[in-house]
């Protein structure tokens, strides 16, 4: 296992993106977040609004999750007629086995803990914080309306711990499962960045 790979699991709005960024560009290795969107695009045909909303969230009920409940990460090939989320986490899966493959990365989301579990030299990271921060953060990067930004940032929390738990049968930032459990609101970016990067180098 030549290639060490950062995974960050992350609540929304707590700053995962940036940081998993931040860390990449520090150790000088490659950064997949939103980049799985678009290699996921190219290798499914799927619209990348499809994968964006069903890539790391589970829709309670929806049609697909049923009928494909077989499907799960790691079962092999996609398979004609499985669910399309199915299908999605498959090629999504297929992705990052790919870049930890090619080279030492820092992936964000889609499971990938789980994913590149005995296939790759992982450290394995969750980042978190109290809601008043993930609320300021998003206010100020991404508009959201302070009268709404709780509840929003809750549901697609409650939406990516019920896309884990689906696809992994694992509780989605239980400290058991990762290496590292940061507060950005408490530690801050940078000093969380910094933690990351002396781990990365720290392992054996």
């Amino acid at each position: 296992m030549a290639n060490r790979v950062v995974t960050i699991g992350r609540q929304c709005g707590s700053g995962g993106h940036t940081i998993g960024k931040l860390v990449a560009q520090r150790l000088g290795v490659d950064f997949y977040d939103k980049k799985i969107v678009e290699l996921t695009a190219a290798k499914t045909k799927l619209s990348p609004d499809f994968i964006r909303s069903h890539g790391e969230y589970f829709h309670g009920g929806a049609i697909g999750h049923i009928i494909g409940y077989g499907t799960r990460f790691g079962s092999g090939a996609l398979k004609t007629g499985s669910a399309l989320t199915d299908q999605l986490q498959q090629a999504q899966s297929e992705i990052l086995l790919e870049a930890a493959a090619k080279g030492p990365c820092v992936i964000v989301g889609r499971c990938a803990d789980c994913v590149l579990a005995g296939k790759a030299d992982t450290l394995n990271v969750f980042i978190h914080s109290e809601m008043s921060f993930k609320i300021e953060r998003s206010i100020a990067e991404h508009g959201l309306e302070r009268e709404k930004a709780a509840s929003i940032l809750a549901r697609r929390d409650k939406a990516r711990a019920q896309h884990y738990r689906f696809y992994t049968d694992q509780r989605w930032g239980d400290a058991r499962h990762y290496d590292l459990c940061l507060d950005s609101g408490r530690l801050g970016v940078e000093s969380c960045v910094a933690l990351i990067a002396e781990a990365y180098r720290c392992m054996g």
